[in-house]
């Protein structure tokens, strides 16, 4: 069995029209939940049980409250909402603290929450009936993780998340089979280089750089996470630094920009 993931959000940043990461995996569960979430209708936020989060900026978690405020009482059960210990913790206590948000997790009582939080761990599986999800490594400015999911047929893709340089993410995406698609993060340009590197993001050369390491001919790359103000021109940057090596036998794919318009089945 096939599935689809959707793209509510993929800019690294907000403007008209532009929406922070957010990916509906069919219908029912969210990879990270940026402000892209405000794009679906009531019925669609009913439909989401669970949410997978790979770390706790703002821009990839900013959903999570508010879905459950938008739909939390017309739901039978909690929204799941999953992330590694540290994530989760970060959410609870900055959060859903009851100064900036209500706590969904205690509310409407503790025993039928909005809310349940599920901690995962970097490497092990979780089995949605014919999907599974498994948190990834890379390398941050805080702790986060990527994902890898695979549907029912037995495809997979990747998603790095914010990231930075990470070996054991390329690693992880070689060892994986039948890798479709992988969508990677790009934040700044090659002139940022510097900022990319402080706060844990690929620029176009760096980038470049680390696909060295990547060797899955076959996959499609996806840019997501552009910033706002320069991203056409990062994204350019990206295909200039392939386009210069390649020869017949160079194994790099030029890679597509992911939007808001981009449906993956896999």
């Amino acid at each position: 069995m096939t599935s689809t993931l959707r793209t509510l959000g993929c800019s690294g940043g907000i403007g008209l029209g532009l929406s922070t990461t957010a990916f509906l995996l069919d219908q029912d569960i969210l990879i990270d939940a940026g402000t892209g979430v405000g794009d679906l209708t009531l019925d669609e936020l009913k439909g989401i049980h669970h949410i997978f989060l790979t770390h706790s900026h703002l821009d990839h978690i900013c959903g999570v409250p508010l879905i459950a405020d938008a739909v939390g009482a017309s739901r039978e059960g909690p929204l799941l909402v999953y992330g590694t210990t540290t994530t989760l913790d970060a959410l609870q206590k900055h959060i859903l603290n009851g100064v900036i948000w209500p706590d969904f997790t205690v509310i409407p009582s503790k025993s039928k929450p909005f809310i349940q939080l599920v901690p995962i761990e970097i490497g092990k599986p979780v089995i949605i009936h014919h999907r599974e999800i498994v948190a990834i490594p890379v390398k941050h400015s805080i702790p986060a993780n990527g994902y890898a999911m695979t549907s029912g047929s037995g495809n997979t893709v990747i998603f790095s998340g914010d990231t930075g340089p990470c070996q054991e993410f390329w690693s992880t995406a070689n060892q994986t089979p039948n890798l479709k698609y992988l969508i990677v993060e790009t934040s700044f340009s090659d002139a940022e280089e510097k900022l990319a590197l402080i706060s844990g993001h690929f620029s176009p050369r760096l980038l470049f750089e680390d696909l060295k390491y990547f060797q899955q001919n076959h996959t499609q790359l996806w840019i997501t996470h552009l910033k706002p103000d320069d991203g056409d021109h990062t994204f350019n940057e990206i295909t200039q630094h392939i386009r210069a090596c390649q020869t017949d036998s160079t194994s790099y794919l030029l890679p597509k920009k992911l939007t808001k318009e981009t449906t993956l089945t896999f």
